[in-house]
């Protein structure tokens, strides 16, 4: 049985939905009703799961982290969520180790992410539309490699907010360690600056 919890904190609603110590999804918005149906979509097919009212001890950290992130921070080093992804492909798995590489201040191209998880643009592209631990996966720091915005499944307005709060003033490009590959990512004032809003 998968347990769906929402939060409102600071007039945002966030859910998680766990299990067995594990986090299945998370999500965000700005009523409950949207946020539960966000968390529903991210689960496995045929399992059953159940809302309840308040938040669980195991559930209120999972909560903290996406606001956390979700106001323009990394998760915290002393958070260790375990997230449930044996039912995703290893692909999947692969793109989403590969996101969560990218710190707050940063982002990366889908094509980037492509060659250090593997596989196409378009491929990392669509697990990034699919991904189910929004915003702790952080999917928003991907973009296009001209440092438009691509895409994003709360609306490329939500995508935008969040680059704009996570910008540190970092000037330069960095390399990131994943596995044995590297990570190339460029400062989210890249962004903005083609964006106009710098």
């Amino acid at each position: 049985m998968i347990s769906v919890y929402t939060k409102n904190i600071d007039g945002v609603w966030f859910g998680v939905a766990c299990a067995d110590q594990s986090v299945f999804g998370t999500a965000f918005a700005n009523s409950q009703q949207e946020t539960i149906k966000k968390l529903l979509r991210r689960l496995p097919l045929n399992v059953p799961f159940q809302v309840f009212p308040q938040p669980s001890a195991f559930a209120e950290p999972a909560l903290a982290a996406a606001k956390n992130v979700y106001d323009g921070n990394n998760t915290p080093k002393n958070t260790s969520l375990a997230l449930a992804t044996e039912h995703l492909s290893a692909y999947t798995r692969k793109v989403l180790e590969t996101a969560s590489a990218i710190p707050a201040g940063y982002v990366a191209s889908y094509g980037a992410v492509a060659k250090a998880a593997g596989g196409s643009p378009r491929a990392a592209g669509h697990v990034m539309a699919s991904n189910p631990f929004a915003p702790i996966v952080p999917c928003h720091r991907v973009v296009s490699a001209d440092f438009t915005l691509g895409g994003y499944g709360g609306g490329l307005k939500t995508k935008l907010e969040f680059l704009t709060r996570e910008k540190r003033g970092y000037v330069s490009p960095r390399e990131i360690r994943v596995g044995n590959k590297k990570l190339h990512v460029f400062p989210v004032e890249y962004v903005l600056k083609k964006l106009g809003k710098d």
